[in-house]
């Protein structure tokens, strides 16, 4: 279907977390409405106990279709859930919310794969809760996969100008370095590789940071910069990609914070986040790249500490939506790029 504007399907996440208010206040702001038509995947109820926090919204709608909301800036329309969360409470842990925040998710997957989305904004969801529901995935990044069964992805931190991808995310850190092959390497630059050709950057560089300190310092401090990183980039080279390293993370980042690389490759999930979050908090966004659809998902979590009291920043949520907007239109090419490369 042709849509004037993209239909974003935003879910609502732990329903015991600041999701649904960082939601609510995001869709206080009238300029995001001419650039999407938004709906909430998630509980009514819940979305409504979130007006006092979001003055621009003046009531909740729920719609039993995407295409019956009208999306008009003041009236919050949410495709309501089967899960009960009646008994979840602000800044509590229980499976019923977990067990909610997957249903979100899921159903706005199935929209998005069925064509009546026309991408995903997530709000976070609680681990902990998820686990207690019965689910064990990691998080957004490895349900979603499973859901639209894809084996080469990458979660990816970015600011809209730098982009940060992981070549493993949510394991420990024994694991991940288990994990760490040429081709799991190579695969993740080209990745990074496509992702920028598809949206039409000229500058394609990519940065690649080792593993050990210093890169293991020709072999003194480990071999896997040597005999994975370094060959994985050398095979990179081979196909065309324009791409450095491997170097040491301390060095690498600063540099591309400064410009000189707007496509890094991280080994682990905290050696992408600790600095990425360190210099943008509350202004990244975070987008699964490998996916058929466009996911894009605040670079937060569910702040049980702060939950119920409209304490939370939306500007993430905010930036969220406004780079799904964007990258919607043209994921179908990002898409077909991709799945050449994982054939």
């Amino acid at each position: 279907m042709v849509r004037d504007r993209p239909l974003l399907a935003i879910t609502m996440g732990d329903p015991a977390g600041i999701g649904p208010e960082v939601i609510a206040k995001a869709l206080s702001r009238r300029e995001l409405y001419d650039l999407c038509r938004p709906i909430v995947v998630g509980d009514t109820s819940t979305m409504e106990r979130q007006l006092t926090c979001a003055p621009g919204v003046r009531s909740v709608r729920q719609v039993g279709e995407p295409d019956e909301a009208v999306c008009e800036y003041g009236t919050l329309e949410v495709l309501q859930i089967a899960t009960d969360v009646s008994a979840v409470r602000p800044g509590q842990l229980s499976p019923e919310a977990g067990r909610a925040a997957v249903e979100c998710v899921r159903v706005a997957a199935a929209l998005a794969r069925d064509g009546r989305a026309d991408a995903i904004v997530t709000a976070p969801l609680n681990k902990a809760a998820m686990h207690l529901a019965g689910y064990s995935y990691p998080g957004h990044t490895e349900l979603l996969a499973e859901f639209f069964g894809v084996q080469r992805y990458s979660l990816v931190l970015t600011t809209g100008e730098l982009f940060v991808f992981h070549v493993t995310t949510h394991v420990s850190l024994r694991e991940a370095i288990e994990l760490l092959t040429v081709d799991r390497v190579q695969g993740t630059i080209e990745l990074a590789h496509s992702f920028a050709t598809t949206l039409g950057r000229e500058r394609k560089s990519i940065g690649v940071a080792g593993l050990n300190p210093h890169a293991g310092e020709g072999g003194l401090f480990g071999r896997e910069d040597e005999e994975v990183i370094r060959p994985a980039i050398e095979a990179a080279r081979l196909e065309g990609v324009d791409v450095e390293g491997p170097m040491p993370a301390d060095a690498l980042f600063p540099k591309a914070a400064q410009g000189k690389y707007d496509f890094v490759v991280m080994m682990y999930h905290d050696q992408g986040h600790v600095p990425f979050k360190s210099l943008y908090f509350d202004k990244g966004v975070n987008i699964t790249v490998g996916l058929p659809v466009v996911r894009t998902s605040v670079d937060h979590g569910t702040a049980f500490d702060i939950a119920g009291r409209c304490m939370a920043s939306e500007e993430s949520m905010v930036k969220a939506i406004e780079l799904a907007a964007a990258l919607a239109p043209a994921w179908g090419k990002v898409w077909e790029a991709v799945k050449t490369d994982v054939a």
